[in-house]
């Protein structure tokens, strides 16, 4: 699927037209709480990583990402084609780690 064609799709779900901005922001740090939480709770606590939670909050992490750039009139493969241009451009040569 091309993010354009979800970010149309997403947006068929968007509900009110006033402080849809504050709304979507709001729920991506939210949703994106609950990607990490996981996380943490795999990392830290030694829960097995629920593949099945991860997708799905990942997903809401992406619908509101294409809301925020819907909301700004912005081309979501636009923001996916400039954030691969900035990884080219500071790592040439890939991720080296010095770890």
């Amino acid at each position: 699927m091309e993010f354009n064609d979800y970010q149309e799709a997403a947006n068929r779900t968007l509900y009110g037209n006033e402080q849809v901005l504050t709304n979507c922001a709001l729920g991506l740090a939210s949703e994106t709480g609950q990607v990490v939480d996981l996380v943490k709770n795999y990392t830290f606590r030694g829960q097995e990583l629920d593949q099945e939670a991860l997708v799905s909050e990942m997903g809401d992490v992406l619908w509101y990402l294409s809301q925020v750039a819907q909301w700004a009139d912005i081309d979501f493969d636009d923001v996916a084609q400039e954030n691969i241009k900035r990884l080219n451009e500071r790592y040439p040569d890939g991720y080296q780690s010095n770890l």
